[in-house]
């Protein structure tokens, strides 16, 4: 294995100055650690941020990153971010993955981790980088690359503590559009994704060695690119996984099924993380549109509430919600979320029903796709083709307060002759934490400052 480690400077001055603005600044920040920040559940807790969208942003750094589809991970002063850069001259898509720290405040790279991979079972058009956001936990970070490399990693060198290779550990496979799930932390336990033979579709791990602790669920057609989630609901805690043939429940502990809600999704689409406000539990999908679970508040257990019929994705043939790579966001009663060609739709949530529709937010164009943060009453989104919005939404309608350029899009939308397929799009989740903004392109992260007392 070749890696290149960047030493660390003395941090003793950042420390202190760090301070110094924490203490000069009135507002309450938190750190966003995982996919979707802390509980994976996109909202964004800090205080003292903009009222109103800044006409210019105020750029804090901006860092030289190769190409990817993660997201950044922020934890204790640093930003965590992975790609890939193809070798020079190959011809089957070798290359290299890394995983890089960056100080949280002066944007300098603190060390690089890199590793060799291949990219020839993606598919082409979307072989250019990782997909999976790290996941952090104290003095650790979690690392997925598109070929199903996974590595626990020190927070403060980069060295590798353990690692584990999901084709050659475990029998697994790399999916058309390659590994995308991020791992997530219960307890001692490191949960994953992992496609595993025999039934090791889902695994959890020691957290601190790799040791193998469970798995569950055989592998039924495809591993699906979904994230898993923790809830609490029935009186325990509930490992919820989306994958390509189903909506499953299981015990975090020891992997065992509580319930379980056949929902297949087409072409192992499984892409959209599962959203849970307070009895309602949603997933939804390209093909067959949304499926509605309410939660049993007495025993861990749901039924189903409704679910789409359509077997079309067009928008003149759905009334539903047919998102692919946008998790939709519960607000109440009322389902919103950008379906399968960039149409912002608002749903009631207890039956399904389309109550509006708008083309004024995303591009209305297949695979569409914007990121929803709620930030109290308001909601912050990015959109793929890079502005940052600032909106709310309620059940008569989308009301938009104001959007201004972020990133510029760097990533192909698709192949294919159908709905404007021949755009550059930014399909990786923002990060927001500390009263700033951290998004990346195929060419560069960069921290923005969102807190009032900046403009």
């Amino acid at each position: 294995m070749r890696f290149l480690d960047v030493s660390r400077p003395a941090v003793v001055g950042l420390i202190l100055t760090g301070c110094t603005l924490l203490a000069a600044v009135p507002l309450a920040a938190n750190d966003w650690p995982e996919w979707r920040g802390a509980n994976r559940d996109g909202v964004w807790s800090d205080t003292g941020i903009v009222e109103k969208i800044p006409a210019a942003l105020n750029v804090t750094w901006r860092v030289p990153v190769n190409s990817g589809f993660s997201g950044a991970a922020v934890a204790d002063g640093r930003v965590f971010i992975t790609d890939w850069a193809e070798d020079p001259g190959s011809r089957t898509m070798d290359g290299t993955e890394r995983a890089l720290a960056i100080d949280e405040e002066s944007g300098e790279v603190l060390w690089v981790r890199e590793w060799p991979t291949s990219y020839r079972m993606l598919m082409i058009s979307y072989a250019i980088g990782p997909r999976a956001t790290p996941t952090v936990d104290g003095d650790r970070v979690y690392v997925v690359g598109a070929a199903g490399d996974l590595y626990c990693l020190n927070v403060e060198t980069g060295d590798i503590l353990w690692e584990k290779h999901y084709i050659a550990d475990y029998d697994s496979y790399v999916p058309t559009w390659g590994v995308a799930s991020s791992p997530i932390i219960d307890g001692d336990r490191l949960i994953t994704v992992v496609g595993g033979e025999p039934g090791g579709l889902v695994m959890a791990f020691d957290k601190r060695t790799g040791e193998e602790v469970w798995r569950a669920l055989d592998v039924v057609g495809e591993m699906g690119y979904g994230q898993p989630i923790l809830i609490e609901a029935g009186g325990v805690r509930q490992l919820i996984v989306w994958h390509a043939a189903a909506l499953v429940s299981l015990n975090p502990e020891n992997g065992e099924l509580y319930w379980d809600e056949e929902w297949e999704a087409g072409a192992g689409m499984s892409v959209a993380t599962p959203v849970r406000s307070g009895n309602y539990l949603l997933v939804t999908q390209f093909y067959r549109g949304s499926l509605m679970m309410q939660l049993d508040q007495d025993r861990p257990d749901a039924e189903l509430l409704w679910k789409g019929q359509s077997r079309s994705e067009m928008p003149e043939d759905t009334d539903g919600l047919h998102a692919l790579i946008t998790t939709p966001w519960i607000d109440g009663d009322y389902v919103y979320g950008v379906g399968s060609y960039g149409e912002l739709r608002g749903l009631d949530a207890r039956t399904g029903e389309r109550l509006w529709v708008s083309d004024k937010m995303t591009a209305q164009s297949r695979w569409g796709t914007a990121f929803a943060v709620k930030h109290g009453d308001r909601y912050f989104v990015v959109n793929d083709d890079g502005f940052l919005i600032m909106a709310t939404f309620t059940p008569e309608g989308y009301a938009e307060q104001g959007r201004v350029k972020l990133l510029e899009p760097t990533a192909d939308a698709g192949f294919g002759p159908a709905r404007n397929f021949d755009r550059k799009v930014g399909w990786s989740h923002p990060a927001f934490a500390n009263g700033h903004i951290i998004h990346r392109n195929d060419n560069e992260i960069i921290r923005v400052s969102l807190r009032a007392a900046d403009y």
